[in-house]
């Protein structure tokens, strides 16, 4: 008798998910807990197991299709005799709706040349398939970064901007200088998208927000990596980027400016003594925030170790609720894309967001002389209904003072204010 796999709640207040692939055929056999599916929700990513090892007799839904939690998403029969040629499924299946088991095709010749792109058996979601056969990409020359190697939307983008733009460009820039394609694509808004610009238009609404900004003279911390580099990673096992230096001050300053790591709960504020630091990561779907808990008593290299733990499990889709949920101050670097300014939106309910950005080598005067610097512009937005100017614009030079004096990161031991001009 076939058992009922049913979509599992994958954090309070999600009552419905969104088919994102489907990991298995009909007709194939799967052994206990293997992955059959891939849900997204408004929150996160998450893949549903086999309770039981058996032969997939139904499929209920398409990718893309939005499901109930507790609904009925496969059905699994224990009873039936296993293949004596089964094999693990494929990491995933690319299909835009939940696939039939069909009959092995006929062996084919090998063509006389290797086509643009592959399209059967391409590891690729399948608008990312979409858009490399219409731009005449060779698959194997993308790098996946979704679940097992896929390739996703993103990576399917990048590569036509790394090609100059795609078929037809003749500037290098992606315009054509032809007559131009009229024709329009049509997206469904996932689940996480809608729930991202719900958020956004509510902290516009919600809240007073202004943006304080600042800059930041990099090359003591960049001196510092260049001296220490090898060392850390040798004995830490992970590499001395920026991220930690910039938590590590954020932490100090939130612990000295408390009304930056507060938030509102009603008629109340709510002061935290621990820092618990959003960091958003660019992801396959999408924009997410996991938390480094507790940062304010970590090392550099235990802040380093938690974030690239975090990265590569939102890179592979695999980040929990739990893991995206309860920060009390969040730090962006849109520096990585080139980013030279910006004003980053709050996210709510914290009260205050540090935007990094591209770091720039410009003349500054030091001393009475102009010296070139590699410099970095930094931005506080900030809820004013908590956190006033004063407030706002001392914890940005203490970040500032920090970051420029890295050796006072190193230790952890909070410095004296007097040290940083404060």
């Amino acid at each position: 008798m076939a058992i009922e796999i049913i979509v599992p709640a994958p954090g309070e207040s999600v009552s419905e998910v969104t088919v994102a692939s489907w990991l298995v055929k009909e007709g194939d056999w799967v052994e206990m807990d293997a992955p059959i599916a891939e849900f997204e929700s408004d929150k996160a990513t998450f893949e549903v197991n086999a309770e039981k090892a058996g032969l997939v007799e139904k499929l209920i839904g398409a990718v893309g299709d939005t499901l109930a939690v507790g609904s009925v998403i496969a059905l699994i029969n224990p009873d039936a005799e296993k293949p004596a040629s089964a094999a693990p499924a494929p990491a995933a299946v690319p299909a835009e709706a939940a696939p039939k088991a069909e009959k092995a095709p006929e062996p084919k010749a090998a063509p006389a040349a290797p086509a643009p792109v592959a399209d059967a058996d391409l590891n690729a979601s399948p608008i990312a398939a979409k858009l490399l056969k219409e731009y005449g990409i060779n698959a194997a020359s993308v790098k996946g970064t979704g679940s097992n190697g896929r390739i996703t939307k993103v990576d399917a983008l990048e590569a036509i901007v790394a090609q100059g733009g795609g078929k037809g460009s003749s500037t290098g820039g992606g315009y054509s200088t032809g007559k131009g394609s009229r024709e329009d694509q049509r997206e469904k808004m996932t689940n996480l998208r809608k729930t991202i610009s719900k958020r956004l238009v509510q902290v516009k609404n919600e809240t007073a927000m202004l943006t304080t900004f600042n800059e930041v003279n990099m090359k003591p911390i960049m001196d510092l990596r260049a001296q220490y580099k090898k060392d850390f990673q040798e004995a830490h096992g992970v590499n001395l980027g920026f991220m930690s230096f910039f938590t590590r001050a954020v932490c100090l300053a939130l612990q000295e400016w408390k009304a930056v790591n507060a938030s509102i709960e009603g008629d109340e504020i709510v002061y935290h003594d621990y820092c618990d630091i959003s960091i958003a990561v660019s992801a396959p779907r999408g924009l997410v925030v996991p938390v480094v808990r507790n940062a304010e008593g970590m090392s550099l290299a235990q802040i380093e170790g938690e974030i690239k733990r975090l990265a590569t499990r939102a890179r592979d889709n695999k980040l929990t609720i739990d893991e995206m949920t309860g920060g009390t101050f969040t730090i962006t670097n849109g520096g990585v894309f080139g980013s030279m300014m910006s004003t980053p939106i709050i996210n709510a309910p914290q009260s205050g967001i540090l935007g990094m950005h591209n770091i720039v080598e410009r003349p500054v005067v030091e001393n009475g002389q102009i010296v070139v610097r590699p410099m970095m512009y930094l931005a506080l937005s900030y809820d004013h209904r908590i956190i006033d100017g004063r407030e706002s614009v001392s914890f940005l030079v203490m970040v500032k003072n920090l970051l420029e004096n890295p050796a006072m990161l190193l230790d952890g031991k909070k410095p004296e204010l007097g040290v940083l001009g404060l």
